[in-house]
């Protein structure tokens, strides 16, 4: 099987790491975009975030003349086979997805389309997360701007930031939507990938389209499901650590997306949860359920913040029914500000609505991540937000605070020197919201521990 000419539109985090692992395979590849200065950063070597194992990738491919970068669409089109759309969709404010940055660069690439392409024509492929029946929509626009015959097919992503390498070389599954629902281009692309185990599921595009958005919908449910049961063990005095092991082993159920935190985050789950519920004119209950107890979530780890460091003798009664009134002149030591770990993005991360309700009440921040200190600081900047200080050590966050939050559950925090953290802390209060600390350990070194779900 000979190279495929693919265009990759969109050098974001779906398109870097798609057009790089399409070179990796042995295919020809440009990846275009229209931010000049990322672009120039990519040719040098540099990727605008962090995802681990991408910037070897990148290197290696272009080094072997099968991966570019390049601003221009036009020249970037003409004589490929494949394009491939990787735009972002981000939601509206009534949830539904913004499709004008697809639709712009779908209008872009017809018009440059090769009057003569390649005996099959060129396939144009959508790989952002569209609403369904966008791409019955982009046929309309192609039959009006483009100077050939188009096919348009859906190939929804399936990346997990952090791993999102491996899942494109090794991907449990590769949807691929299509007029009549089979026989598709794509699945020649996809064949290198598939030598060992043909996990290619080739269907209609409208199915397509809705799978992405099913698939998000499960696991937030999922997440939000055992929210709830880590706020009933709570009440009711069980372990949910130990309900979750449970249900895990449960061959029907497994034991994937069943950890309690602080709800949810990212540029997904919520995005697309939003769009789907937008898409079923508000009936789909279920999906409208995980959205609200997750927005719950965002004020609980908070709440509970609040509560824990409000007791003192000179607290009024009316205090003690607004404790956020005590957090001012109080110190908050919060480790861990990405989504996840392994990443650096910060999108509709749960420490970002945290930092916001502390800040908003008045106390004092010291925080530390691995990856995503520059992000956070040009979501806080430092003159709007003077309360804030980002330090570069993990330790040196805890310098005479209040309470220890961890937010997200990097390798370097899993087994703190729990002397150094005393001697620096001024009060003892520790708040796990990932469940990753030993509650007797905790407390055995002087500390007040709070989880998520577990017996204090």
């Amino acid at each position: 099987m000979s190279a495929v000419k693919i265009t990759v539109v969109g050098a974001g985090y779906v398109g870097c790491v798609s057009a790089a692992g399409f070179a990796e395979i042995g295919h020809d590849v440009i990846c275009v975009d229209i931010d000049a200065e990322k672009i120039a950063k990519l040719n040098a070597g540099e990727v605008p975030f962090y995802e681990p194992g991408l910037l070897d990738l990148i290197g290696r491919n272009v080094k072997d003349g099968r991966l570019r970068f390049s601003t221009d669409l036009k020249s970037s089109v003409k004589g490929r086979d494949t394009v491939f759309l990787a735009v972002g969709t981000p939601s509206k404010a009534d949830g539904s997805a913004d499709l004008s940055f697809l639709f712009e660069a779908a209008a872009r690439v017809f018009e440059a389309a090769d009057p003569e392409p390649p005996l099959q024509g060129l396939t144009v492929v959508v790989k952002s997360t569209v609403p369904v029946g966008t791409a019955d929509r982009l046929r309309g626009l192609a039959k009006e701007k483009a100077p050939c015959h188009i096919t348009i097919e859906s190939n929804p992503e399936f990346l997990k930031e952090g791993d999102a390498v491996n899942d494109f070389l090794r991907p449990e599954r590769v949807i691929i939507g299509c007029e009549g629902g089979k026989d598709s281009h794509l699945e020649r692309i996809y064949r290198p990938l598939m030598l060992r185990d043909n996990r290619v599921i080739v269907m209609d595009n409208r199915s397509a389209e809705l799978t992405k958005y099913a698939c998000n919908a499960m696991l937030a449910t999922r997440v939000s499901f055992m929210n709830e049961m880590a706020n009933l063990c709570e009440k009711v005095g069980a372990n949910v650590d130990l309900v979750r092991q449970g249900m895990g082993s449960d061959s029907r159920i497994g034991s994937k997306f069943l950890y309690p935190g602080p709800g949810f985050s990212g540029s997904c789950f919520g995005k697309d949860l939003r769009a789907l519920i937008q898409m079923s004119d508000g009936e789909l209950k279920i999906p409208t359920a995980a959205l609200e107890i997750n927005e719950e979530r965002r004020r609980l780890m908070c709440k509970k913040i609040c509560w824990a460091l409000k007791c003192g003798p000179d607290e009024t009664q009316e205090n003690l029914k607004h404790p956020e009134r005590s957090m001012a002149g109080k110190t908050i030591a919060i480790w861990g500000l990405s989504f996840k770990p392994r990443t650096d993005d910060i999108r509709d991360a749960q420490s970002v609505s945290l930092l916001e309700q502390l800040l908003g009440f008045g106390a004092t921040v010291r925080a530390y991540d691995r990856a995503a200190l520059k992000n956070i600081r040009q979501k806080f900047p430092a003159d709007k937000y003077p309360n804030l200080t980002l330090v570069d050590d993990e330790y040196a966050a805890l310098d005479g605070a209040d309470a220890l939050v961890l937010m997200t559950e990097w390798a370097e925090f899993r087994q703190p020197d729990w002397a150094e953290v005393a001697k620096r802390m001024k009060g003892r209060a520790v708040f796990d919201g990932r469940n990753i600390w030993d509650p007797a350990e905790v407390g055995e070194a002087g500390f007040r521990y709070e989880g998520i779900g577990r017996p204090r």
